[in-house]
């Protein structure tokens, strides 16, 4: 079921790209295009009028298409590019001017210890200066340890609901992330719920939603769900968020007031 809660909504977590474009060494490489006109097909019945193109791990730090989106659509995107930690303000300036708002840190699959990004001082200064986030996206159970290797101030947003071990309170994740959100300016996706291992993605959002508020969380299909494509059943995943959360009031903080917030300035 869809409300009027869904008609100001935000996509804060999808990809396009075309079939067979991948950087050298990639584990994947798509066989199929995912243009951004299946998106806003699939989007705008629904009442999801915006969205955030999150950069793929297959496409590396070649954010030429990313771009391209963004300059097309400057109303309705914005963006989360992949760079390297030698980026400089010099090197994300183009990209904010083209819409943006974030950089994405993809571990899942690869190593978690984060050497090189623990000399990215640079890197982080202008993330300040710009007003962005560092997305991250880890394997299960992995949240804690990275989290202790980043900038305590950094502000963050974590991907597909942060992968814990458990549903629990104590959960490792759980507390980490929790104690960080009282200190720094965290939010978390609910989002990707074939990606968790079997746990059940309402009681993990519901747990969340007690650990961190309403006004921490956001929403993304993680459309066209890659290695997942059977899942990619739009209605499906918007309702999902219904079905996890209940409240009306909740699921418009979530879809609109938050995303519009952080990515619009809204």
């Amino acid at each position: 079921m869809f409300s009027d809660v869904s008609k100001t909504a935000v996509d804060t977590h999808f990809h396009v790209f075309r079939a067979g474009i991948a950087q050298a060494g990639a584990r994947y490489a798509p066989a199929y295009d995912a243009p951004f006109s299946s998106w806003q097909a699939n989007a705008q019945p629904l009442g999801v009028g915006r969205g955030v193109l999150v950069q793929t791990s297959f496409m590396g730090s070649d954010n030429t298409q990313l771009v391209a989106e963004l300059e097309r659509w400057p109303g309705v995107l914005r963006g989360v590019a992949v760079v390297g930690p030698e980026a400089t303000l010099q090197t994300l300036q183009p990209l904010h001017r083209a819409g943006v708002r974030a950089i994405r840190l993809n571990l899942a699959g690869v190593s978690h210890a984060l050497r090189e990004w623990s000399k990215a001082a640079p890197l982080w200064d202008a993330l300040a200066l710009l007003g962005w986030h560092l997305e991250l996206h880890t394997d299960i159970g992995r949240l804690p340890e990275v989290l202790a290797q980043l900038p305590g101030e950094l502000p963050l947003v974590i991907d597909h609901m942060g992968k814990p071990e458990a549903i629990s309170a104590d959960d490792a994740t759980v507390r980490a992330l929790a104690e960080r959100a009282r200190r720094s300016n965290v939010h978390l996706k609910l989002s990707g719920a074939y990606r968790l291992g079997g746990l059940n993605p309402g009681e993990l959002s519901r747990l969340w939603l007690g650990e961190l508020g309403a006004g921490r969380l956001l929403w993304g299909s993680d459309w066209p769900c890659t290695n997942h494509e059977s899942l990619a059943d739009y209605p499906g995943l918007l309702n999902s968020l219904h079905e996890w959360l209940g409240d009306e009031a909740v699921i418009e903080t979530v879809l609109s007031t938050n995303p519009r917030r952080l990515y619009w300035g809204d």
